[in-house]
């Protein structure tokens, strides 16, 4: 952590521009990292496993159900 920002807990209002634009980029370089390198590696075989669960799960609705929006105009006009 870089030395301006070791200092006490202080209001945001309080920082110079400098300091600010300092933490906004600290905090920015910070997340893009995150994202370009996630902390856990994708396990492959995992995902595939979840997937394969997903569409041994799907259900689909009977083609006589109503829709959605059927759904929601009936509880509407109770």
């Amino acid at each position: 952590m870089h030395n301006e920002f070791k200092m006490k807990a202080q209001n945001i209002s309080q920082l110079t521009l400098e300091e600010l634009t300092a933490l906004i980029t600290k905090l920015v370089d910070e997340r893009i990292s995150q994202v370009q390198h996630p902390l856990q590696a994708i396990d492959q075989e995992h995902l595939k496993k979840l997937f394969r669960s997903i569409d041994n799960h799907m259900w689909t609705p009977p083609a006589d159900a109503p829709s959605t929006l059927e759904l929601l105009r009936q509880d509407r006009d109770r």
